[in-house]
């Protein structure tokens, strides 16, 4: 969905540098500061004229995702409000005081009237940030998972100008995170990593991360569920958005999430075959066709070779080849018809 400060022609430029020195003959000129910075203007005297030094601050929006996180958020929001010009908590059809405890700790509060899913909370912030003349946004959870000390840390790539997207990994001895954790967020990485085309990201399923301007106004996200995390991964690489990481710690002894390990990583593996079909459909149902023909073929020797030695056809083993194949042929045509049918889309 177009924004209207899309549609009134607002570009995808970030803002300038950090600071500004210009020479003016009036000493009481000021210089306007651009969108999404906010002036300190400091003067010294020259021989010839004035110089006013114009430092810019970046403005910073932070966004934290709640549901039912009363006894975490207000604390969250103290910490963040600390590195952050505005935090706003999306307060995600809570049953308990959350929308009330970010409120009084200084946050704008945005509230949906049941549950819609992390995804539409991403959203619910994504188009109100949009509205604001801002240099990034940092998104992070309100159960104290996340550090907010290590904000400006991944504000740092965003403000250099050297990345448009950077993600807070939990990776390595540091990270506290439990093995079954470890062993099936490794899993949703290779999901999301067949579906991009730049290779493996470390950690693809991270909620802390920080946007740019640029990020903020190409990416659209549009997943409702927990699978937001690759979707706006994936569709960053497509936009060609420049992506980087920085190591961060999390928390993994409170309890936080109100969704099982299990449920949550079902839910979102699901969603991620369904993204990879959607996003590479050759690759994806050319390997599911390779594969069944393989299978196929493996069955089709022992087919062969019972038959040579005793003279009997395997019906169940020849049944099962004939449906493999078939099936295998006509999944790799599939993908190819759905490869071609995306690049003419695309143009």
């Amino acid at each position: 969905m177009t924004s209207e400060r899309e549609n009134l022609g607002v570009t995808n430029s970030s803002a300038g540098p950090t600071t500004v020195t210009t020479s003016v003959k009036d000493p009481d000129s000021r210089g306007a500061a651009g969108a999404g910075t906010s002036l300190v203007g400091m003067k010294r005297r020259t021989n010839e004229a004035t110089v006013v030094e114009q430092t810019f601050h970046p403005m910073v929006m932070a966004a934290i995702p709640a549901l039912n996180e009363g006894p975490t958020i207000g604390s969250v929001v103290l910490k963040v409000r600390q590195f952050a010009d505005q935090v706003i908590v999306i307060d995600d059809g809570s049953t308990d005081d959350t929308a009330e405890v970010a409120s009084l700790a200084g946050a704008h509060v945005i509230r949906h009237a049941r549950n819609l899913g992390k995804g539409m909370a991403v959203r619910s912030a994504w188009l109100y940030a949009r509205e604001k003349d801002l240099e990034c946004l940092v998104l992070l959870d309100g159960d104290h998972q996340h550090d907010p000390n290590d904000i400006p840390r991944l504000l740092e790539p965003v403000l250099s100008r050297k990345a448009d997207v950077v993600i807070g990994v939990r990776w390595g001895k540091t990270s506290g995170m439990p093995m079954y954790r470890r062993v099936g967020k490794r899993a949703l990485d290779f999901a999301t990593a067949a579906a991009l085309r730049n290779g493996m990201v470390t950690d693809s399923q991270s909620g802390y991360r920080v946007f740019s301007r640029r990020a903020l106004l190409s990416l659209e996200p549009s997943e409702n569920g927990l699978s937001i995390e690759s979707q706006m991964l994936l569709e960053a690489q497509e936009k060609n958005l420049r992506i980087t990481e920085v190591h961060i710690d999390a928390r993994y002894d409170l309890d936080g999430s109100t969704i099982s390990p299990g449920k949550h990583g079902t839910s979102v593996l699901g969603r991620i075959i369904v993204l990879v079909s959607e996003k590479r459909p050759l690759f994806f149902f050319g390997v599911f066709g390779a594969l069944l023909l393989l299978i196929a073929s493996g069955l089709g020797v022992v087919v062969l070779q019972t038959y040579r030695t005793t003279g009997l056809l395997a019906t169940g083993y020849t049944f099962i080849v004939v449906l493999f194949g078939i099936v295998g042929i006509l999944s790799i045509f599939m993908g190819i018809t759905l490869n071609a049918l995306k690049r003419i889309s695309a143009k």
